[in-house]
């Protein structure tokens, strides 16, 4: 029985039945296209025969895979969870301007020289403008070859013929494949390019790195299903008024999620940071109302930051809450248990919040050390310089236990801090230099800490 045809949209991607002149998912005209087929594809697969399977316990008896690269950019090893393994596809996104095609140049130098065959493919420059980028980074010498194209049928004959073991392709919304029919950067002409080209990497044993853009809400532009066909995604971060960059894993398949590696943008290129925590913590001047030092985890990694915040009488009528580097939601929930659960209101006060450094912290371990923030500013009474606070705040008002809590403390300690605030209930650890004050519930730390509850 024949397959009826499926048609999608070229703008939005929605997928229609049949064919219709405007597009219900976007309002677009004339964005409805018939999907081609699937392609036969090779005839023989992990069986022998096209769709054939295989029991999974045969498989330990068939050759290991080859182990992981390591680049020699420490920070880049630990996102990709220890080096990068063979027929990966990665997607790496990021800001304009913010420092991809630097990173991953340098990378590509780094897996050259460590003995990997790379190749270098970029859509948005010439091969002269890149090796003018190298030259400025020192990286002139590294057997890189280059390439400038767009069209991806013209890329994957060359990567046929080169069979390099890493292939960079800068970037994925300026490749075009000249068998779906919209413009490059569309949609279809995206999720077509990921697809053969992450296909590519797992038949012939390529590793894939795929740069991406990003909308103005900070996700990749395109289709969100391109995220699920490679196997690591990675997002480059920075404010850019600090030198500070973050390569952050938000996804893989071969390593911890939620994984960060810090880097700092010089006149020479990226210089990796071995020590975020004293990077962020290295402006911090005299103790002041508002600024609370948390001890946080980002990935298996403990990094220090410090909480600004800055409690002032509102002039409208409506007061603002403004939130740099956490999530807003969160900021109004502290707000509220605050006043539910300790009687300590916030009516009447504009509240901002900021995360020092351009860092941007998800984890609820932080909501103690921003409830000791916004009190902080709230009294103009600072914390000792010495002390490191972390924790979760229930809506009941009591203190969660976080997880990692002697990473935390040994990560204080080892910069000099030599008080910490947690919650009361955690697992029993000590680490020596420094003194642990346990809380049981926010009324408890707000009587403590500042005399109140």
């Amino acid at each position: 029985m024949a397959k009826s045809p499926s048609f999608s949209c070229a703008s939005c991607g929605a997928v229609y039945t049949k064919w219709s002149g405007r597009c219900e998912a976007c309002g677009e005209w004339n964005t409805i296209q018939q999907d081609a087929g699937i392609s036969q594809g090779p005839a023989k697969s992990l069986g022998g025969k096209r769709g054939a399977t295989v029991q999974l316990t045969d498989l330990a008896a068939q050759e290991a895979p080859p182990p992981r690269t390591t680049s020699g950019i420490t920070e880049l090893d630990r996102v990709l969870g220890g080096g990068l393994v063979p027929s990966s596809a990665i997607l790496v996104g990021g800001d304009p301007g913010i420092g991809k095609s630097t990173l991953l140049l340098q990378a590509a130098a780094q897996f050259a020289r460590s003995g990997l065959k790379t190749i270098y493919v970029t859509g948005e420059e010439a091969s002269a403008q890149v090796r003018m980028r190298a030259q400025r980074l020192d990286l002139a010498d590294a057997p890189v070859k280059l390439a400038a194209e767009t069209n991806l049928r013209d890329i994957l004959t060359t990567l046929e013929a080169e069979r390099p073991q890493l292939a960079i392709i800068d970037s994925i919304q300026t490749m075009w494949a000249d068998n779906v029919e919209s413009a490059p950067g569309s949609v279809s002409q995206v999720r077509a390019a990921a697809h053969e080209l992450t296909s590519f990497a797992k038949r012939k044993g390529v590793s894939v790195i795929l740069v991406g853009h990003v909308t103005k809400d900070g996700q990749i532009a395109g289709p969100r299903v391109v995220e699920h066909m490679v196997d690591t995604v990675l997002y480059f971060e920075g404010e850019r008024g600090h030198q500070f960059r973050i390569l952050r894993s938000v996804k893989n398949r071969f390593g911890a999620a939620d994984e960060i590696g810090v880097f700092e943008m010089t006149g020479a290129g990226l210089a990796e940071v071995t020590n975020p925590s004293a990077l962020f913590l290295s402006e911090r001047g005299q103790p002041s109302p508002g600024s609370v030092v948390f001890a946080g985890v980002e990935g298996t990694r403990p990094v220090l930051v410090e909480l600004q915040a800055l409690v002032a009488p509102s002039p409208h009528s409506q007061p603002r809450r403004t939130v740099v580097g956490w999530d807003g939601g969160r900021l109004a929930m502290i707000l509220a248990v605050l006043e539910a659960r300790c009687g300590i209101p916030f009516t009447g006060l504009d509240v901002y919040l900021n995360v020092a450094g351009g860092m941007k912290i998800s984890e609820p371990a932080a909501d103690l050390a921003v409830a000791a923030a916004l009190l902080s500013a709230r009294e103009d009474a600072a914390l000792p310089a010495d002390t490191v606070v972390f924790g979760e705040i229930s809506l009941s008002g009591a203190l969660r236990p976080a997880n990692q809590t002697e990473n935390r403390l040994k990560e204080a300690q080892k910069l000099g801090f030599t008080n910490a605030i947690a919650p009361a209930g955690g697992k029993s650890v000590g680490v020596s230099g420094i003194s642990l004050k346990t809380m049981a519930d926010l009324t408890g730390f707000v009587g403590e800490v500042f005399g109140a509850g």
